[in-house]
C-alpha cells in the first residue's frame, strides 16, 4: 500500500514517514516531504518510534492492531491495509479477537491469515486514506 500512500501524500502535499528496522530495503519515495527512518533491532522498536513521534491527527497505516490502538490513544488516526479505519468503537473488539486467535494458534489450531488484498480492498484503502488525510488537513 506504499504506492497508494505516496500518491495521496503527493496530491495533498503531506509528509510521509516510512519506519522499519532495516531488515527490508526500502527506497525513499520521490516526494519532497518523505523520509525513511531506520530504527534498531527489537520486536517493537519501529512501533515504539511511531508512537513516540505520532501527533494528533497524523495517520498511521498498519496491519498491527496493538500499534493502531497505541496511535489512537495519542489522538492519531489508524488505517489497516484492507481499508478498515480503526477507531474507539472497533479497536477493543479487534484487540480481543487478536488475543483469541493467538490463544487458538498456541493450542495448535490453525486460524488462517487475512485474505489477500484484491482490487476492492485496494479501492477501500485508497478511499479511506483519502478521507483520513483530508480530515487531518482540515483539523477534524
Amino acid at each position: 500500500m506504499r504506492e497508494e500512500c505516496y500518491r495521496v501524500a503527493a496530491r495533498l502535499g503531506l509528509a510521509v514517514v516510512v519506519v522499519g528496522n532495516g531488515s527490508r530495503g526500502v527506497r525513499p519515495p520521490p516526494l519532497p516531504k518523505a523520509r525513511i527512518v531506520v530504527v534498531g533491532e527489537g520486536a517493537d522498536a519501529a512501533d515504539d518510534w511511531i508512537v513516540e513521534a505520532i501527533a494528533p491527527g497524523d495517520v498511521c497505516v498498519t496491519s498491527d492492531i496493538p500499534l493502531a490502538a497505541r496511535c489512537l490513544a495519542k489522538a492519531a488516526k489508524a488505517l489497516a491495509p484492507n481499508g478498515r479505519i480503526w477507531d474507539s468503537d472497533n479497536i477493543g473488539g479487534a484487540l480481543a479477537g487478536r488475543e483469541i486467535g493467538r490463544s487458538l494458534r498456541e493450542a495448535g489450531i490453525a486460524t488462517g491469515g487475512p485474505p489477500p488484498l484484491d482490487r476492492a480492498a485496494r479501492s477501500r484503502f485508497l478511499q479511506a486514506l483519502d478521507t483520513l488525510a483530508q480530515a487531518s488537513l482540515h483539523g477534524a
